[in-house]
Parts: C-alpha cells; structure tokens; sequence
C-alpha cells in the first residue's frame, strides 16, 4: 500500500509530499504538533489531543484551521487510507510560509497543516513485559514548556544520549527536579506506596495520557498526588513508570544504572498498563 499524507487540504502520496522553504515551521520551528493514537482502527482520547492542539495555537498566535469535528473527519480518513489498525496520526500546524523575518508575517498568512501515520506496536510491545531502562540528564528547554512545540532539539539530544546507552527515555532534571521525559510524563511510586507525578505549569506538558492515567487511579481506588520529584528520589523509588501517547504506561526497571525493585515491572505500573488499555480499546463503562 502506498503510505499517504495530508497537506494543506490535499491526500497525496508521502512521498509527493513538499512544504516551500520558506515555511516558518521550517526556517523558525514556529509551529505546533500533536499526535494521537490509533488501537483498533479507532482514535484514542482524540478530543482531549484536539483540546491541546488548539490551547497550544492558541498560546502561540496561530489561528486553528479547523474544528474538532473537522480534524477527526481528517485523522480518520488519513488512518483509513493508510490500513493504519495500531499505530499515531500525526499533525502538524505551523505559520505558514513567508519571507524570512522573526517577526510574525503581516497579512493573512495561511497556516501550513501537515498529517501523516506511523504503523507501531503499542499492544505487543515487548519493552513493557521487561520493563524499560532510563537515565535522568539536564533540561536544556526553554520556559513554556506547556505548549506543544515542534521545537524539539533539545528532547532530540536527550534521546540520543537515552539511546546510546541502551535506555529508552531520558528523565530532564532542572535544579535538583524532574520535569518530565523527553516525551512523556514520569510517574514513581515510593517505598510507602504513594504514586507521585509532578503537578502541571508552565514547566511541562500537560499529558493527555498523564491525564487518563490519574483519573483511571483515582477511579480504582489508588491513591496518588502530585508534587515535585526530586531527582535523588528516582533510585530510591519502588517503581517508576512514564506515559505518553505512543508508549501508553511504559514500566521502569532501572534509572541511572540503579535497578528499582526487583527489577521486573511493579505491580502499579502493570495495573495501570491494563486499565489504559481498556480505556483505549472502549472496554470500561
């Protein structure tokens, strides 16, 4: 099957797919994405990532080209095109193209919207049943942390560092803190049985898996609260576990070379795995 994109109103072939160079997502990184994913042929919690993705043009200046309803209709058509049954949709809105110049283009510029899919392995992923590695490394971000940049850099470093020595996510620590992984939410569970996750600001993304997650524990009966994590925290900890869109609930076997626990995936960790997953697929309620 050829694999299609979207493009400025347009379903083409990947590969026929071109934005200008003057693209401001190109030259500035002035843009915004978000992705959602798909188990089952069906979008999970897309209306709380087509919440984010306007919040985020929104605090940003870029004008949302399309309702709700609109972006689903798009996302749905695109992961049919593509045979997509397991796997993200992705979207991408930048400023539009126009010469040049740091400040925003005058006129009415119209925004460039990209989408295309990615087939993954979220259900069967074998990195759950043995339990992921991580390292923490330092935040090197900017403050708004909150908004949902394609300005990616720093995250792409972090990564690499995670990658190249066989970790797969990397934990930012700012003065003494975690923020957040280089793409999810991090949660720990101490010795006392407490689940911890940072409380939202400026500082991190507001998760839309992070979200679902605490309303799941909340609904099960497990106890949770949100505060700061100090770094020195994470080897101490019981379990650890991130969250994100494409990872789901990704237990934590070791940070930092110090294994947590007994150095198998926690028992909340793997709960909480199982409640997502009956989340996403409409098996609750």
């Amino acid at each position: 099957m050829t694999r299609t994109a979207y493009l400025n109103g347009s379903f083409l072939p990947l590969d026929e797919a071109r934005v200008p160079v003057m693209d401001r997502g190109f030259l500035f990184a002035d843009g915004i994405y978000e992705v959602a994913a798909v188990l089952g042929g069906r979008l999970v919690d897309n209306a709380a990532h087509l919440a984010r993705l306007d919040r985020s043009l929104s605090e940003i200046g870029i004008r949302n080209p399309h309702s709700a309803q609109e972006w689903e209709r798009l996302e749905t058509e695109l992961a049919e095109r593509n045979g997509l049954m397991e796997g993200l949709v992705y979207i991408q809105v930048t400023r539009g193209v126009a010469e040049r110049d740091f400040s925003f283009p005058k006129g009415d510029v119209a925004p460039t919207v990209t989408m295309f899919t990615q087939a993954k392995s979220i259900v069967a992923n074998p990195l759950a049943e043995t339990g992921a590695k991580a390292i923490t490394v330092p935040d090197l971000r900017w403050k708004r942390r909150d908004i949902k940049s394609v300005a990616l850099l720093a995250q792409v470093l972090a990564k690499q560092q995670a990658a190249e020595v066989g970790a797969a996510e990397a934990f930012m620590v700012e003065d003494g803190v975690v923020t957040e992984g280089s793409s999810s939410s991090v949660f720990i569970v101490t010795k006392a049985g407490a689940l911890v996750t940072r409380p939202l600001s400026h500082a991190l993304l507001p998760g839309i898996t992070r979200a679902a997650v605490l309303a799941l524990a909340e609904e099960t009966g497990i106890t949770f609260e949100e505060r700061i994590i100090a770094a020195d925290e994470l080897p101490e900890a019981a379990e650890a576990f991130y969250t994100s869109a494409s990872a789901f609930v990704m237990p934590v076997v070791e940070i930092d070379g110090h294994t947590l626990g007994d150095g198998k995936p926690g028992p909340v960790a793997r709960r909480l795995r199982e409640l997502y997953f009956a989340f996403a697929e409409g098996r609750r309620g």
